[in-house]
């Protein structure tokens, strides 16, 4: 922005504030005038003569005492001049204008609506309150940020103009009220309209219902060829926007950063993108855009479905250094409006609410909610934990309770996974002593050593892998049930008992004046704690291999690190997880009728697996060969390799 321009904003803002002054002092009704199909000439009026309200459409919005004061009039026209640069001929009377604001209440939400560009200023939701502040205060989840307007139109005029609809001023209908109430079934229609003449117009309509948590939107452009450049879907010429994302809600902005997100639906497949400064226009079938942060969502979906064949374009930047390492990322979203010269009409249905499964799914934006990946691990989320979660919530109505059942039923239902699991550490354990001798034996020839423990496994129908292969069959449960968990609204500012306040953030015992390197954790949680002591009884229970003894200490140690920033209802859940299987393996152990010894082990029908037979097969091939395995110890074989080198040298000598 050149000197200018700066200058200008400085004049027109120290006018306004005069403006402004004055009119509180002598407060007066504006006179109502009707629209004029007379073209609005801006130029500069004379010094002795005051403008006439007619030539002035805008000079109805002022007190009297500004109407009669020639040198008021003659600051508030040279602004006009300077409204009709940056506007054009169309929209600079539209500059001027009294800021109305409608409220709309439903049983859902509390939104407001400014005639300042026709935008939402307001979005509150009902029964959802942002995070506690340090003072203890508690404010309603407010979904815009208070320093913006949304869901307002950016236009590009026949002169050249780039024009943001929320620097005008809409008029509303005369039976408009500024409170409305809605009940259940009730609706309301309110329309804005941006009049350039008697003729031409834009007209933005919202109707609003009881108890949702969206409004639709329609958009009419009226006899506005002269007015607007043409432009097709593909085009970025006008467009409906949505900018700065949502606000805030959590006390970790890092954490709610991490789940921000612009999400598109083109032609049902699902496109996300976590980096503001990494976004693209796409075109295609629209099914909806959307932006999101950890529980609340914006989503605008094109109406009738199926009728949006244009592209959708997302920007975005970050706010960093912010206090104890917070970070912001905003993302914009704009859709393209279509405009071939002759009246248009484009609708909008548009959701502003809670990432709650159940409602989501109404309006065929469940796939908002990341579960995971969508070929595996959504459908186990979605269609497996989800409902048993919701289920056990409707008979147990206590969320902290149902984690814990839930838990104990995802315990019984992998129990056929994890009892082959648990055996084949238990037959691991029966063999380690002998183990340790073959190593010990043979500790200068690892090949050997690897041929006589194949041998042993062999022998006492063992899989090295068998414990394995349950384990990574349980990963997929395990990670769907994660997704789950942590991104259910439902566990948001949910109290327990003790000191576990909220089910959806960590249950903070310590925290540190410091952050640990690398893990950037400052705190440590009660139930990240508790599954830590789980987890170093379980590895105690089932590690007897002296050279694995080490993460016995060490994992426990780094999961509780880890998990301590995890929310509180997640390590409920992994530690009621840890405790049955504590059960589980004690009675393995001690009171199960079946305990084995290595003379059952070796009674025991043998068949050899898929792994055993590999590793027979290559060692096999690389006996013949004369090399070892990859990570075998080459040193202890080096000596034979050296003497096999050297006799034909000593023959050759002789001869």
């Amino acid at each position: 922005m050149d000197k200018r321009s700066v200058l200008a904003f400085i004049l027109i803002g120290i006018v306004v504030v005069i403006w402004l002054f004055i009119a509180s002092i002598q407060r007066q009704e504006p006179h109502q005038t009707k629209p004029q199909d007379k073209k609005e000439n801006i130029q500069k009026s004379n010094d002795s003569q005051p403008l006439k309200e007619v030539e002035k459409p805008y000079l109805s919005f002022l007190p009297d005492s500004i109407k009669n004061n020639p040198e008021a009039l003659k600051k508030i026209n040279e602004d006009s001049l300077k409204y009709s640069y940056y506007y054009g001929k169309f929209f600079s009377k539209s500059a001027y204008g009294k800021n109305d604001t409608i409220t709309i209440e439903t049983d859902s939400i509390i939104a407001k609506i400014s005639t300042k560009g026709a935008a939402l200023i307001e979005w509150q939701l009902k029964g959802y309150n942002m995070a506690r502040t340090k003072q203890g205060m508690v404010w309603p989840v407010q979904l815009i940020w208070w320093d913006s307007s949304q869901v307002y139109l950016k236009l590009k005029t026949t002169e050249g103009k780039s024009i943001d609809t929320r620097d005008l001023y809409f008029s509303l209908d005369s039976n408009t009220k500024n409170y409305y109430n809605l009940k259940e079934n009730d609706s309301i229609v309110i329309t804005a309209q941006l009049k350039i003449d008697s003729t031409k117009s834009i007209t933005k309509i919202f109707t609003f219902y009881g108890g949702k948590y969206h409004f639709n939107l329609d958009i009419k452009f009226n006899n506005l060829d002269q007015v607007l450049e043409k432009n097709a879907l593909t085009l970025q010429n006008h467009q409906l926007v949505w900018s700065g994302g949502l606000r805030y809600q959590e006390q970790n902005t890092v954490d709610e950063s991490n789940e921000a997100q612009a999400i598109r639906s083109l032609n049902k497949t699902i496109k996300e993108f976590d980096d503001p400064y990494n976004v693209d226009t796409l075109t295609g079938l629209v099914d909806f855009a959307a932006l999101k942060v950890k529980y609340f969502t914006i989503a605008f979906i094109p109406e009738p479905l199926k009728s949006y064949n244009g592209n959708v374009a997302f920007s975005g930047y970050k706010e960093t250094n912010l206090p104890e390492g917070g970070i912001i990322e905003r993302f914009n979203m704009a859709f393209p409006l279509e405009y071939n010269g002759k009246d248009k009409t484009q609708s909008f249905k548009i959701y502003i609410g809670p990432l709650k499964y159940e409602i989501l799914e109404e309006y065929g934006l469940a796939d908002i909610i990341n579960f995971g990946w969508r070929i595996i691990i959504r459908p186990i989320g979605e269609f497996f934990m989800l409902p048993i979660f919701k289920l056990i919530y409707k008979i147990v109505p206590n969320y902290g309770l149902a984690i814990i059942i839930f838990s104990l039923i995802i315990k019984l239902l992998l129990y056929p996974l994890s009892i082959k699991q648990l055996r084949s550490a238990q037959r691991m354990q029966l063999i380690t002593p002998e183990m340790n001798r073959i190593r010990e034996e043979y500790k200068d020839d690892k090949q050997k050593q690897q041929q006589e423990i194949m041998k042993m496994y062999s022998q006492y129908g063992i899989n090295p892998m068998g414990g394995c292969l349950p384990l990574l069959l349980q990963l997929p449960i395990l990670y769907a049930l994660w997704a789950v968990l942590s991104k259910a609204i439902e566990l948001r500012q949910t109290e327990f008992i003790l000191w576990i306040h909220d089910l959806s953030i960590p249950d903070v015992i310590l925290s540190l004046p410091f952050r640990i390197p690398l893990l950037n954790i400052n705190q440590f949680s009660g139930l990240a704690l508790l599954m830590g002591i789980t987890l170093f009884l379980q590895q105690k229970m089932t590690i007897t291999d002296p050279r694995q003894k080490s993460l016995v200490y060490i994992m426990p140690i780094m999961f509780t690190l880890m998990f301590s920033n995890l929310p509180s209802g997640l390590n409920l859940y992994y530690f009621m997880f840890n405790l049955m299987g504590i059960v589980q393996q004690v009675y393995i152990n001690k009171y199960s009728k079946n305990k084995l010894t290595l003379d059952d082990l070796k009674r025991m029908p043998k068949k050899e697996g898929w792994f055993q037979r590999k590793m027979r097969e290559a060692q096999e091939i690389a006996a013949a060969q004369g090399r070892t395995l990859p990570g075998q110890n080459l040193q202890s074989n080096k000596p034979k390799y050296q003497r096999k080198k050297q006799q034909p040298k000593g023959k050759t000598n002789k001869k």
